[in-house]
């Protein structure tokens, strides 16, 4: 029925233009389907007495042209004035799909050529959610698709200098959301 309306359209002068939507870039994490971290996720640390062991994470329908991704966990809510960076991954590169759990506490479970960035704390690698007493924080899972297959950064980089490197070299973005409560 769709074509006969299209051709008596066009026949008549009208134009009419399909653009095929491509599947959206998402990012899920099999660890977080309740949208809660569970206590083998949450930190050791700051009287927290979890697990701390990276979530898995999975994204799909990255942008065409994604030559890298960058994959960061950062906590909006923390009492800093700025966030508090939990987990940040450079150069992971564009033939990766997923991470695996673990990835952000051994380094052999990352793809060859990852650079793990130093947290908030100041060390590479995985710190899981530990807000204070009383509160619940939002957790935010962002890949980041890119357009190098390299990010131009230095070891030892922040985390806020890598995200604005990336920013010029973002092809588009997927995250989603999970929480912890104490």
């Amino acid at each position: 029925m769709t074509s006969k309306i299209a051709a008596c359209l066009i026949a008549s002068g009208v134009f009419i233009s399909v653009i095929a939507m491509a599947d959206p870039f998402t990012v899920t994490s099999p660890d977080l389907q309740s949208g809660v971290f569970n206590n083998s996720q949450i930190a050791g640390a700051f009287g927290c007495q979890g697990g701390n062991t990276s979530p898995a994470v999975a994204w799909h329908n990255p942008p065409a042209g994604t030559k890298s991704f960058l994959v960061t966990m950062y906590d909006p809510d923390a009492p800093t004035g700025s966030g508090f960076w939990h987990w940040v991954l450079a150069n992971v590169p564009a033939s990766a799909s997923n991470l695996a759990r673990g990835a952000g506490n051994e380094a052999t479970l990352l793809p060859a050529g990852v650079m793990q960035i130093s947290n908030d704390t100041g060390k590479p690698g995985y710190l899981g959610p530990c807000p204070p007493t009383g509160e619940t924080h939002r957790y935010v899972i962002t890949v980041t698709a890119l357009n190098v297959d390299k990010l131009a950064v230095e070891p030892g980089v922040t985390p806020a200098v890598a995200g604005f490197v990336a920013h010029f070299q973002t092809l588009g973005q997927a995250s989603f959301t999970a929480r912890y409560g104490r």
